[in-house]
């Protein structure tokens, strides 16, 4: 089954409620067969061929050079040419198994330029991941990065069946010079071969299978069109001008691109008249690569703006502590303020005014110095959060997408934010609620199915042609979005009582000890929580706190360490009825990681598997008879 989404036509711009339970926005930009990646970057190098599109670190890692549309379009054409040497025919896959890096966005270009199918693969996965995406997807060649990638391939290669897609992989790496190996392969090709393979394509042709991060079972994956990416791109930025307009528009990508929304971000950029993205392939030199590329917006996912806020909440200690922790509130009540008609009082202002001298100055200086805007996507960040760095001077705009839509398919645009929502429609697309409140889509980056399943693709569309996100959800006036929970993770106790986990888990892995957080409860008497600990901020809070160093394992036990979780479950009830509220509680003595199995390549929990695992554990809170609300004995 393919799907065929219904998407507002041109002749009707603007937001516009269907129902109370539906809501819709016109494209901005009309969608249009010849609208495909290899059109796209030669569109934004005909537009402004000089203008810089893509910043490269320099050798040292303390400068960048500027690569102009031009400049990157040629080299594009010839990596492709070197695709096409190797034998690469019109719709062949490849994939990429990297960290973010320029190379990755290089051969991704290069690809669809000789009329391939991209097939992303996590840096981080397993033989057997690697092994399943690589047959499902009938990989002919795959480009890693490094020599450790490159022998698990050829170990699976090897494995593989004779005469299989897998057993005759040809692998390049990126640390042997497999970029410049490919241009020289390519000197020989006509580029009129390229150009012949650009002008077959249309937009309705493949552009990349990506795989789901696979939460429970095996990654479907989602066949995303050159329309899907495209079309979204245009239409973001005639969405978001504040953000992808005007001439200094700057951004460091360090989302994997492995990611669909990393994915995306890079595409995106390349739709803009004028934007420049930068990559961060390793995270520790984050600090140091936002200070030198100075974007003026970052993507992120909402673990890293937590991280942010923690770290600097925990490195000031006595005084300064006290001084960031009332330069936080004083951010949270003057974004807060923003939203009322009054506005923020005289008062409010002015000690507004001391606190972006004294704290919200040198926050910003930790992202550049020049970020207006940050991208949060793939969960919810959560109201205090959005207040905090709005205030500070740093609007966060929040947003909502599926793999299967392409990245984002709701965000809050700058001139109409509702903190605490995920936004309005994208441009071309529609959202519906069902009876039970699961969010349905229909739009221009909707999939067109999953790869080689058609049994999977028939149960995600509804009869009349909406994909069931499995995401539970509500309007407010006006069209935004709220998430509230996943539809299959909804708990539903003894009593009956039904328990979205999200909201619990989003409030408690705000404070700085805090990593991973499992609530269950699944025909349990009451509510309770798996906690892991974060072992970077944990030094820092003992320290700030004046205890003696301790590890994670001796941590997980310590009373004091118990009693500030303590304090934080009890927060975190707040925003819920005593039904719904967390009763017992353990501190796991590990943290949940991709490597062990129980986060998936983009940081969501694996919960099936991480209740399978501590099911001991899991039993042991219900023997426990609680001391009140947040009780832990």
């Amino acid at each position: 089954m393919t799907a065929s989404p219904v998407v507002p036509t041109p002749e009707t711009p603007g937001r516009r409620p269907a129902t109370a339970r539906e809501y819709s926005t016109g494209l901005l930009v009309p969608v249009h067969a010849g609208m495909t990646t290899p059109w796209a970057l030669a569109e934004r190098a005909r537009r402004n061929p000089r203008g810089t599109l893509f910043a490269r670190k320099s050798s040292l890692g303390k400068s960048w050079r500027d690569m102009s549309a031009a400049a990157f379009r040629a080299q594009v054409r010839e990596v492709a040419a070197g695709l096409v040497a190797r034998g690469l025919t019109p719709g062949d896959t490849i994939a990429i198994m990297a960290h973010t890096c320029f190379e990755w966005t290089l051969v991704d270009f290069a690809a669809w330029e000789a009329g391939l199918v991209v097939v992303p693969v996590y840096e981080t996965s397993s033989a057997e991941q690697a092994e399943w995406i690589l047959t499902d997807a009938r990989v002919r060649l795959a480009v890693v990065e490094n020599e450790a990638m490159e022998t698990m391939l050829h170990g699976l290669a090897d494995a593989a069946e004779p005469g299989t897609s897998l057993h005759e992989l040809d692998i390049l790496t990126l640390s042997k010079n497999a970029v410049t190996d490919l241009m020289a392969q390519g000197k020989g090709v006509d580029h009129a071969e390229l150009d012949a393979r650009t002008a077959r394509l249309t937009s309705e042709d493949l552009a990349t299978i990506v795989y789901t991060s696979g939460t429970t079972g095996r990654p479907k994956g989602a066949e995303l069109t050159h329309d899907n990416l495209v079309g979204i791109g245009y239409n973001t930025c005639a969405h978001v001008p504040e953000v992808l307009g005007g001439t200094d528009v700057r951004l460091l990508l360090f989302l994997p691109l492995a990611h669909v929304l990393g994915r995306f971000i890079e595409v995106t950029v390349v739709c803009s008249d004028h934007g420049v993205m930068g990559h961060s392939p390793d995270v520790k030199n984050l600090v140091t690569d936002l200070a030198t590329l100075r974007p003026t917006f970052v993507v992120a996912v909402p673990r890293v703006f937590e991280k942010i806020y923690n770290a600097a909440d925990a490195r000031a200690q006595g005084a300064k502590q006290k001084i960031f922790r009332m330069a936080a509130k004083t951010a949270i009540a003057y974004s807060r303020a923003l939203d009322t008609h009054e506005g923020p009082s005289r008062a409010l202002r002015a000690q507004h005014a001391t606190f972006d001298r004294l704290v919200y100055r040198t926050l910003r200086g930790l992202m550049g110095g020049r970020v207006r805007h940050v991208v949060s996507g793939g969960g919810p960040l959560g109201e205090r959060l959005g207040h905090f760095y709005r205030g500070a001077g740093v609007t966060v705009l929040e947003g909502y997408g599926l793999t299967e839509t392409t990245a984002p398919c709701t965000v809050n645009p700058p001139d109409d934010i509702l903190i605490g929502s995920v936004g309005l429609p994208l441009p071309g697309t529609r959202i519906r609620l069902d009876e039970d409140g699961e969010i349905l889509i229909q739009g221009i980056g909707l999939l067109r199915g999953y790869h080689r399943n058609e049994e999977a693709t028939a149960e995600a569309f509804t009869d009349d042609g909406w994909f069931r996100s499995g995401d539970i959800g509500s309007f407010a006036p006006g069209g935004h979005l709220r998430i509230t929970g996943r539809k299959k993770e909804l708990i539903v106790t003894a009593g009956g009582k039904n328990v979205a986990p999200a909201l619990l888990e989003d409030r408690l892995r705000a404070h700085p000890l805090v990593s991973q957080v499992l609530v269950v409860g699944d025909n349990r008497p009451c509510i309770g929580a798996l906690v892991t600990l974060d072992a970077e901020m944990l030094p820092l809070w003992l320290s700030s706190h004046g205890l003696e160093p301790l590890d994670p394992v001796d941590a997980s036990t310590d009373p004091r360490v118990l009693a500030a979780l303590e304090r934080a479950v009890a927060r975190a009830n707040e925003a819920v009825s005593r039904a719904e509220s967390i009763r017992t509680f353990t501190v796991l003595p590990t943290d949940f990681t991709v490597e062990n199995g129980l986060l998936t390549p983009s940081l969501k929990v694996r919960r099936a598997e991480a209740v399978a695992r501590f099911d001991k554990e899991i039993d042991e809170l219900y023997t426990r008879v609680p001391s009140g609300p947040g009780g832990h004995d």
